[in-house]
């Protein structure tokens, strides 16, 4: 009886951690989306690279399994970004992680 306890007890345990390991995932994912995705719209905007720096800006977020939240086009011509990306299984239902990047010229 008691090894059937503990067994559930590791079990419980185990769900908890996979769930808390795919909300970390989708965390650091959301992260690198933005930052990727500010850097490839900054390249448009400064001319290394065509077409629409939001737009591009997109297409890198989705490439990385995110959406891009929001897009900005600084005066200075830096590039504001805020990416979100869902966890995967069951960790899906506690949300979304949102992460934000800015990239462009510097100072």
């Amino acid at each position: 009886m008691l090894v059937l306890g503990l067994s559930a007890v590791v079990i419980v345990l185990l769900g908890v951690v996979l769930l808390l390991g795919s909300v970390v995932s989708a965390r650091h994912r959301a992260s690198v989306s933005a930052d990727l995705a500010a850097l490839a719209a900054a390249d448009v905007v400064l001319g290394r690279a065509g077409g629409d720096p939001c737009r591009r800006a997109s297409e890198v977020a989705q490439a990385q399994a995110s959406r891009l939240e929001r897009c900005a086009v600084g005066a200075d011509d830096s590039v504001a970004v805020t990416v979100s990306a869902r966890p995967r299984g069951a960790g899906a239902a506690l949300g979304t992680a949102t992460a934000r990047a800015r990239a462009g010229p510097g100072p």
